[in-house]
């Protein structure tokens, strides 16, 4: 019997028909698989195409698994594909939350994902796209300059770029006159729906938004510096130490709070700090280090008289002198 055209590319086409055309709600038979076979210029008998769907399950280490639904309305579906729909939903909501990937670049990713999952479920990712009010970045360069940093990381180099900062004009406009900043980059850090870069520079390890980043570039003939002080860099302790990547004075603070806010807490600074419990029975104390800065005294004072600093004294009577500036401001 002569090779019929398009036979070469016949499994390869019935696996995308399978993962695109099924899941356990839409079963497809085996004489509509031809007819979508030949839809796309293959044609196929059905004994064939039975052949195929035995051949794709005994494959060994087969990422994919035909099931048959009998009864009325049944037929085939594939059960596994390489993404669950909960997990492309948790991939979408990390889209929507990068503030860094703008709108067009977030409905391509989107549009990507979905292809990932039978053409029915994709519509409940699309369904996710008109409720999306977030602000994203207008530039997609930052896609490029995420990609050049880790680049940059992996080969152990240095990178030079411009840093920018926003004027009521909405451009962003270079620091020092344009200066170029040449750092060494250690790590990416998500963190509030923005990337951060970990890069050693003038001693110390710094970090630098990357959506403020311009013609960011790595420089080939270069070596990294900082091994050492990264080595003993906990960058999860950093984070949760700074409040919007603030920097500040590093400094042991203590904090009395209501019993009601012991979730906020751990939301806010993991459950490795004691929650030690008061003698009233209603309030508990908590010590952490934290990079003490204006965005701090802002997130304690919006819990009101549930949340107040004990100790140090210093941080304490900053925090009264902030109170005292916005009393006076709005008198």
């Amino acid at each position: 019997m002569p090779r019929k055209e398009g036979q070469k590319l016949k499994l390869l086409t019935l696996l995308e028909i399978l993962a695109r055309e099924t899941d356990e709600s839409h079963p497809l038979s085996v004489p509509r698989m031809v007819e979508l076979l030949k839809e796309r210029g293959i044609d196929a008998e059905r004994k064939s195409v039975y052949d195929d769907i035995q051949t794709i399950n005994e494959m060994p280490n087969s990422p994919f698994e035909i099931v048959q639904q009998r009864g009325r309305g049944g037929g085939y579906y594939m059960e596994d594909t390489p993404f669950e729909l909960a997990e492309l939903k948790l991939l979408v909501d990390a889209v929507y939350a990068s503030k860094f990937i703008t709108a067009r670049k977030s409905r391509i990713l989107i549009e990507k994902l979905g292809r990932f999952t039978s053409r029915y479920r994709q519509e409940e990712l699309d369904r996710k796209v008109l409720v999306s009010g977030r602000v994203k970045s207008q530039d997609e360069r930052i896609l490029y300059s995420v990609d050049t940093l880790h680049r940059a990381i992996t080969a152990g180099q240095q990178v030079q770029f411009k840093y920018c900062d926003w004027d009521l004009q909405k451009h962003m406009v270079p620091r020092h006159g344009g200066q170029l900043y040449r750092v060494s980059p250690w790590v990416l850090v998500w963190e509030s729906g923005n990337y951060y870069l970990i890069a050693y520079t003038e001693g110390r390890l710094k970090h630098y938004r990357v959506d403020k980043m311009q013609r960011v570039e790595a420089l080939p003939d270069t070596r990294r510096e900082g091994a050492e002080a990264y080595a003993n860099f906990d960058v999860n302790a950093y984070t949760q130490q700074m409040f919007g990547m603030f920097n500040g004075p590093l400094k042991k603070v203590t904090m009395r709070c209501e019993n009601r806010f012991a979730g906020a807490m751990i939301d806010r600074f993991g459950t490795g700090p004691a929650l030690v419990a008061c003698a009233d029975g209603d309030h508990f104390l908590i010590s952490v280090d934290i990079q003490v800065s204006p965005r701090f005294f802002g997130w304690v004072a919006g819990f009101g008289a549930g949340v107040e600093i004990v100790s140090p004294p210093s941080v304490r009577a900053e925090m009264k002198r902030t109170l005292d500036t916005l009393e006076d401001l709005y008198r």
